[in-house]
């Protein structure tokens, strides 16, 4: 996820301009409680291969972080290479039954043709111990990471990209379909063709051509997961862009429409008119981004509506912070947790067909040139602490109680009132707002 451009701002301005004209439907009377989420619903954390793995292999952004002196220097990340079996244990203990995780195409296939096996055992072993902690693995096959050897032939500008990608999801697929994952297949789309172009892996001229190519790679997967194991669970998870979602992720998602067995969402910022000004619109300042947990009942009913009937997963939702510092707004990690988790209650109880919720991260990790966005509920100094040592936030705490009782207790209350005239999804999130009892 990231914040949103000019453009965007200058839509949410248009939405709250209409808004002014048309007037606010009268709020609907909020309910003294909220039920729990119910013994099937999906708790999860979430986690990319190369963001937390380490150990990395030639690829487009080792290729990325060696040519911008002004990213932090990756290092191993946050180890997960040959730490994966205590963190497995740390996500058990919090209670959840998900385990996301990315395959790496850079490390399965190291030269055109050949693949190594040692890259397959490793992902192996991962879901060995996932399983055996008794949680289901959710599988990421593209989370922006693809061989360096690729970039050499030109990556997504490359017509032979997409022939080379599903050789070896497939390869993917047959390894580990008997595990029944939920499967995830293109992370973030809207924002991987930005991160190519801003990284200088595809010219802004072939970004209509990546996202062709993208809806045919999801396409071509679907089909093959479906041929190897009927029934299964995909998606392609999407970032939730306030008040402007239709303009940056409906082509794509028209694409693979007919293709999604659950809608998988990211989200994590709000829009309303006080917060406009309010975020900068830089991507190393994420912990400036404004916070709205009431935005996600929002996001859940623009895509209940968009899919009617369809399981909707919360893929990613989390908080950043600076160097896992208070935020300047003093909303504390488990606050943001509960109040999100008493709106994703309170779409479920309207209705919306919610499976599940992942927070992202289970630790910090590296986030696409800097460790200073912290995410995790367990924190990692990676430039500072050379043992990388786990904390608990006081979110971790808070994610047990969760998962224990099925969400939060019945008569919680958010500690934040929703925003006045939310932009999240303008004008609809304005004109039927949600309220919490008085």
């Amino acid at each position: 996820m990231r914040p949103h451009t000019r453009r965007q701002v200058l839509a949410a301005l248009a939405g709250a301009a209409l808004l002014a004209a048309t007037g606010s439907a009268a709020a609907a009377p909020a309910p003294s409680t909220v039920p729990p989420l119910g013994d099937d619903f999906y708790w999860g954390v979430s986690a990319s291969g190369f963001q937390s793995e380490g150990h990395a292999p030639d690829s487009n952004w080792t290729r990325y972080i060696a040519s911008h002196p002004d990213y932090d220097r990756y290092g191993d990340s946050v180890d997960f290479y040959t730490r994966y079996a205590s963190d497995i244990a740390l996500a058990k203990n919090l209670g959840v039954n998900v385990y996301r995780i990315g395959i790496e195409w850079a490390r399965l296939q190291p030269s055109p043709g050949v693949w190594d096996e040692a890259g397959f055992r490793f992902y192996d072993a991962v879901i060995d111990a996932i399983e055996a902690a008794g949680m289901r693995p959710m599988l990421t096959l593209d989370h922006w990471v693809y061989p360096g050897w690729e970039l050499d032939r030109g990556g997504w500008s490359n017509p032979a990209m997409l022939d080379d990608w599903l050789t070896n999801m497939r390869k993917v697929v047959d390894r580990y379909a008997a595990r029944n994952p939920l499967w995830v297949t293109i992370n973030e789309p809207a924002m991987y063709l930005m991160n190519e172009t801003r990284n200088g892996g595809l010219a802004a001229t072939d970004i209509p051509a990546m996202q062709e190519r993208l809806i045919a790679a999801h396409n071509g997967i679907y089909d093959y997961i479906h041929q190897v194991r009927p029934g299964s669970m995909v998606t392609s998870n999407v970032a939730y862009i306030p008040s402007v979602d239709n303009a940056i992720n409906g082509a794509m998602l028209n694409g693979i429409a007919a293709r999604l067995d659950y809608v998988g969402i990211d989200y994590y910022y709000g829009l309303s008119p006080d917060s406009l000004t309010a975020a900068p619109n830089a991507l190393s300042q994420l912990w400036k981004m404004p916070l709205q947990a009431d935005g996600i009942y929002y996001a859940l009913r623009h895509f209940a509506r968009m899919f009617p009937g369809k399981p909707l997963y919360i893929v990613e939702n989390g908080m950043p912070t600076e160097n896992g510092l208070p935020r300047a707004d003093g909303y504390l990690r488990g606050d943001d947790l509960r109040d999100t988790i008493y709106w994703i209650q309170r779409a479920k109880a309207d209705g919306m067909n919610i499976m599940g919720y992942n927070y992202w991260s289970l630790t910090d990790n590296y986030e696409w040139g800097s460790y200073t966005p912290r995410f995790g509920l367990y924190t990692v100094d990676v430039l500072t602490d050379p043992n990388l040592t786990r904390r608990p936030t006081d979110a971790v705490d808070a994610y047990r109680a969760i998962t224990r009782d099925g969400g939060v207790p019945a008569d919680y209350l958010p500690t934040r009132a929703p925003a006045t005239c939310s932009l999240v999804d303008a004008p609809s999130s304005c004109s039927e707002p949600v309220t919490v009892p008085r």
